[in-house]
């Protein structure tokens, strides 16, 4: 699959998929005869990780330490699901955070409503 269908397809830009490859977030992809880049399904796999993982605020060298580790084979498995496991707690502080300000823009909402009422019956005195 050319780049150009790899980028419309996970909707990031081509540049950005160069530069996932070039900074190590993504292995090298696979070239075809002409040299032109050539995703192949585990390249594809690789991209939708990067971009999934950078959806997240991931840093790049966590990212890039996690390819890597990858790369080395299965002796790096632990490694990598500790790497997982950090970014799936980081991931769950923030879900608890923006919950938190969900639950307070509600409030907030309610008492703009409840405001608007009160007013509403004051005008029609």
């Amino acid at each position: 699959m050319d780049i150009k269908t790899v980028s419309e397809k996970f909707d990031l830009p081509a540049p950005t998929l160069r530069y996932y490859e070039e900074v190590g977030l993504i292995p090298p992809v696979h070239r075809n005869t002409s040299g032109y880049r050539d995703y192949d399904e585990i390249d594809l796999e690789w991209v939708n990780f990067a971009k999934c993982m950078r959806e997240t605020d991931i840093s790049i060298d966590v990212l890039k330490e996690y390819a890597v580790l990858a790369q080395q084979g299965e002796q790096t498995a632990a490694q990598r699901k500790q790497i997982l496991i950090e970014q799936q707690n980081v991931l769950e502080q923030k879900m608890k955070t923006l919950q938190h300000t969900h639950d307070f823009l509600d409030n907030k909402i309610a008492t703009y409503e409840q405001h608007a009422k009160q007013m509403e019956k004051i005008f029609k005195n």
